[in-house]
């Protein structure tokens, strides 16, 4: 039996954003509705600092597919060189159960974590939302920058970082590559003001965006922390936000910047309006006043990688990329 080996720069080739976009609609959709059972992930605990090992699996009804995304997180790869999120996503078809395929799940991470980010921002930012800040400089500073691009006619881009070498170097590709000016801030205070769009996508462990810099009617899409143990936002930002998440199952057992306020009793499980695909199903309203401000918190969810590999999958055969590999799995008829 064969199977279809996709690495990271064919990854990026069969998955563009706008088609992620797309998948990742119609996957939360299928969420809200029960077209698919998505499990809490596992996470092992590794030597290092906050060094883990993520176990995420899924289901999806239409179409029907299975998968796992296995992957470790190493914050401080970037001084090494190296993608802080690393591993593979498998697909598995549901006839017999075969392997399909292996994915690099770093691009996959990428791409649709910025694909879903857009996706919320169509639904909850204002229709003539066009000032974008990003907290953050890495690869999801990137790809967010390119699916809000996409979600909103952006007219200003500002850009923070911890290290402001690093939001220079940003700056300077993303102008380039998109052909808009990219503004550098030396504060998280001076990029958050006045935007309507806020993007924060950092490894911070403590808030790097506070509630009172947040303008009336700004979206914020809150993606850099994805455990406990950790927040971008402070208490203040959440509570005076209307909060929709990617699942609530998952928000009220692994979102820090959800799960600090709590803890302080400053808001309960209440204050979690709804999920983004129940506003794609037409069950919840998003945005009802213009001068409200909307927070996404982004978790990740593994229905969005196995959606992911299986649109890969099918563009993977009608465009003849990716490699396959005799992987076994075939029962020996000798035996």
């Amino acid at each position: 039996m064969k199977t279809l080996i996709v690495n990271q720069s064919a990854v990026a080739q069969l998955l563009p954003m706008r088609e992620c976009i797309a998948v990742m609609e119609q996957t939360l959709t299928a969420l809200a509705r029960g077209d698919a059972v998505q499990p809490l992930r596992s996470v092992l605990r590794l030597p290092g600092d906050g060094n883990v090992l993520g176990m995420m699996p899924a289901y999806l009804a239409h179409p029907a597919a299975a998968g796992i995304k296995v992957i470790t997180v190493f914050p401080g790869n970037q001084s090494a060189g190296y993608e802080s999120h690393q591993g593979a996503v498998l697909l598995f078809e549901m006839q017999n159960g075969r392997l399909l395929s292996i994915n690099d799940a770093s691009a996959i991470t990428a791409i649709r974590t910025s694909a879903v980010s857009a996706v919320a921002t169509k639904l909850l930012a204002r229709p003539d939302a066009g000032d974008l800040a990003i907290l953050g400089s890495g690869t999801q500073a990137h790809g967010h920058l390119e699916a809000m691009l996409i979600a909103r006619s952006i007219r200003r881009v500002r850009v923070w970082s911890r290290t402001l070498d690093h939001a220079r170097a940003f700056a300077a590709h993303a102008s380039r590559q998109h052909a808009i000016a990219v503004e550098v801030m030396e504060t998280a205070q001076q990029a958050a003001a006045g935007a309507d769009i806020i993007c924060t996508v950092t490894a911070a462990r403590e808030p790097i965006l506070r509630g009172e810099w947040i303008a009336p009617g700004a979206h914020i899409n809150a993606v850099g922390s994805s455990i406990r143990a950790t927040r971008e936002l402070d208490t203040r930002a959440v509570v005076q936000s209307r909060l929709f998440v990617d699942r609530r199952e998952s928000t009220v057992n692994e979102a820090g910047d959800f799960l600090f306020p709590k803890q302080e009793g400053a808001l309960g499980d209440e204050h979690i309006r709804g999920e983004i695909g129940e506003i794609l199903a037409g069950r919840i309203a998003g945005r009802v006043a213009s001068d409200e401000i909307t927070l996404f918190k982004s978790l990740g969810l593994a229905v969005e990688d196995v959606a992911s590999a299986h649109h890969i999958f099918l563009r993977a055969q009608e465009r003849g990329l990716g490699d396959w590999v005799e992987f076994g799995g075939a029962r020996d008829s000798a035996g």
